[in-house]
């Protein structure tokens, strides 16, 4: 399984005219194919009188579910160009819709395959991109007394605090890289002297 992904920074539009043809991409993040899906939809509906909404879609940290759709114009060139530079651009759990105002002007099957992809590779450029990391997540359990040192230690080293909850004890909710979990466990007994509690718990992806 991959332990890091890149997914586009946030949604957005960018647009840009090629021979008078307005192409107008529509980035998001989607979690699952529902949400990729339901994005597309709504970019539908609101371009509804656009001459095409041409989309693509990769989910899943290793690109498992690929989907792309032409919407009218020639086969391959419209979503699949769009498709190959979400993926040269590592791009996961993203989604794009190319919305074309039609200027008049036929670009050809090699000017359409151009003018796709761009589309999406200029909307990359104007928005960004992040890095999401596989973290184990975790569970600490300190005394009062102690907490507020682990915790400022914890952020020191650039671990991430997820949750904390105050009870008996405090309890705090972090993420690990896996490979960091044994280091982790030497360093938080030395740091509490043995008293605090660690359970280890699943897996979830957080910003690297």
């Amino acid at each position: 399984m991959q332990d890091e992904y890149r997914t586009v920074a946030r949604a957005g539009v960018h647009e840009t005219e090629i021979n008078r043809s307005r192409f107008l991409c529509a980035l998001a993040p989607a979690a699952t194919e529902k949400e990729a899906q339901e994005f597309v939809a709504a970019v539908r509906r609101e371009h509804a009188d656009a001459s095409h909404n041409c989309w693509a879609y990769v989910i899943g940290a290793d690109a498992s579910v690929q989907r792309a759709s032409d919407d009218g114009e020639p086969g391959g060139t419209a979503g699949v160009p769009m498709l190959q530079m979400l993926l040269r651009r590592d791009m996961r759990y993203v989604v794009a819709v190319v919305t074309r105002y039609y200027g008049g002007v036929k670009l050809g099957a090699g000017g359409l395959i151009r003018a796709y992809g761009g589309a999406v590779g200029e909307a990359l450029d104007a928005l960004g991109t992040r890095t999401r990391r596989r973290f184990r997540l975790a569970t600490v359990t300190v005394d009062h007394q102690r907490a507020g040192k682990v915790q400022n230690d914890l952020r020191a080293t650039g671990r991430e605090v997820r949750d904390v909850r105050y009870g008996e004890d405090v309890t705090l909710e972090i993420g690990l890289p896996d490979g960091d979990v044994d280091a982790f466990r030497a360093w938080l007994a030395d740091m509490t002297a043995g008293t605090a509690g660690f359970e280890p718990g699943g897996e979830a992806f957080g910003d690297a």
